[in-house]
């Protein structure tokens, strides 16, 4: 038997928030998104390099105030190039942790942690 990978959930409220802050400040791209309907919540897939995300408004999906880790390559690289953005509600900072990784953290509009670790 063998596992496949795992594509977390993240909850939002604002469709104008969450693609500010995963497509422009993050660089995901949207990859699908679907609504049952006009006027029905959104649900969509975003990702950037290996990293997929699914972002939803229906509340019976997920509970605000997740917390991701996600494998980052060069944190120094990611950190410089969200820094340059100057994102208005976010500047994250480089923590050299106890467990010897290098780690940036930042939170999106809707209290979900994402933490990318190299």
């Amino acid at each position: 038997m063998k596992l496949g990978s795992v594509t977390p959930i993240l909850r939002i409220f604002d469709e104008a928030k969450a693609r500010e802050f995963y497509v422009d400040y993050l660089g995901f791209t949207v990859d699908w998104d679907h609504r049952f309907g006009p006027g029905m919540p959104l649900y969509l897939q975003v990702s950037r390099g290996d990293c997929v995300l699914h972002l939803s408004e229906h509340h019976g999906d997920c509970c605000p105030g997740a917390a991701l880790r996600i494998e980052v390559d060069d944190v120094d690289s990611l950190h410089a190039e969200l820094t340059a953005k100057q994102y208005g509600y976010a500047r994250p900072g480089i923590e050299d942790t106890p467990w010897e990784t290098r780690e940036l953290s930042v939170k999106d509009p809707f209290g979900n942690r994402l933490t990318f670790a190299g």
